[in-house]
C-alpha cells in the first residue's frame, strides 16, 4: 500500500491532487491517509513523529511523505529503502531518524523528473509518481548516496525533548521514545512536574500525567481534559526529564 504523511492539512485540493496521480499510475494499490497535519514547515519535528508512526510498516509498503518548506530549491528528492519498505520525499531530514535507526537503510537520490514539474508542488508532480512507480515494482532512476555523505538532520538528537504534535484531544506528543524512560521518571513542562500513569483512568478527572502512547512516544495528557490548555503548551514547548 501507499501511505501518505504530509503537512498539507485536510482542506483544499492538495491531498486529492496527489491521490489522483497515485490512482492513475498505480491502480489497485491501496492509498491510506496516515496524517496530513504533520508539523507545518517543520521537517525536524515531523521526523520524530514519522519514525514512530512507521514502526508497523511491512515489506512492500511505500510511504509518500511531504513536509517540504524548501520545495523548488536545492534539496534533493530522496527515496529511502529500508528492507522492503520505501520512503519517498524531500531530503531535508524528514527521514533522518528512520535512516539512523534501521541498519542497512540506503538513501537514493531520485533522478527521474516528469515532463512538467511545478516549482511549488513536488508532492503531486514528482514524489507521487515516484511512489506509484515503487509501489508497482518499477525501478526508480537514481543514484545511491554514500553512507558518509552529509545528511540534513544528522546533528539532531536521538530523542527530541519537545512537543512535536498536539492531537484533537489536546494531548501533547513529544519526540522522546517511550523506551528511553522508566516509569519512575518525572517530566517537567511549563513549571509543572508530572508523574507516569499507565492509563487515563489511573488518575483523577482533570489530572495531568505522562505515558507511552500507541506509537511508542512519550505523551503528556490529562484525564478527560485538554493538556495543552491546562499547561498553556504549544508545539515546540520544551520538556525536561528529571
Amino acid at each position: 500500500m501507499i501511505l501518505l504523511y504530509t503537512d498539507f492539512g485536510y482542506d483544499g485540493p492538495y491531498v486529492g491532487q496527489m491521490k489522483t496521480v497515485l490512482h492513475r499510475m498505480a491502480p489497485g494499490v491501496p492509498v491510506v491517509d496516515i496524517m496530513h497535519d504533520a508539523p507545518v514547515w517543520d521537517p525536524r519535528r515531523a521526523a520524530y513523529l514519522l519514525a514512530a508512526l512507521a514502526r508497523e510498516s511491512e515489506a512492500g509498503d511505500v510511504w509518500l511523505c511531504v513536509v517540504d518548506p524548501g520545495v523548488g530549491g536545492e534539496r534533493l528528492a530522496l527515496m529511502l529503502e529500508c528492507d522492503g519498505v520505501s520512503f519517498v520525499g524531500p531530503d531535508n531530514g524528514l527521514f533522518e531518524l528512520i535512516y539512523r535507526r534501521l541498519p542497512g537503510a540506503r538513501r537514493k537520490a531520485i533522478e527521474w523528473r516528469p515532463a512538467a514539474l511545478s516549482a511549488t508542488f513536488h508532492g503531486r508532480d514528482l514524489f507521487a509518481p515516484v511512489a506509484a512507480m515503487a509501489a508497482s515494482g518499477a525501478e526508480v532512476p537514481g543514484r545511491y548516496l554514500a553512507p558518509t555523505a552529509e545528511r540534513p538532520g544528522a546533528e539532531w538528537p536521538d530523542d527530541l525533548a519537545e512537543i512535536v504534535y498536539i492531537d484533537a484531544y489536546g494531548n501533547l506528543v513529544t519526540g522522546i521514545a517511550g523506551s528511553a524512560l522508566g516509569d519512575n521518571r518525572t517530566i517537567r513542562i511549563a513549571s509543572q512536574e508530572l508523574a507516569h500513569a499507565g492509563t487515563f483512568s489511573a488518575v483523577a478527572p482533570g489530572a495531568l500525567f505522562w505515558y507511552r502512547n500507541s506509537s511508542g512516544l512519550i505523551e503528556i495528557s490529562a484525564n478527560q481534559a485538554r493538556a495543552d490548555a491546562l499547561l498553556g503548551a504549544a508545539i515546540g514547548a520544551a520538556v525536561e526529564v528529571i
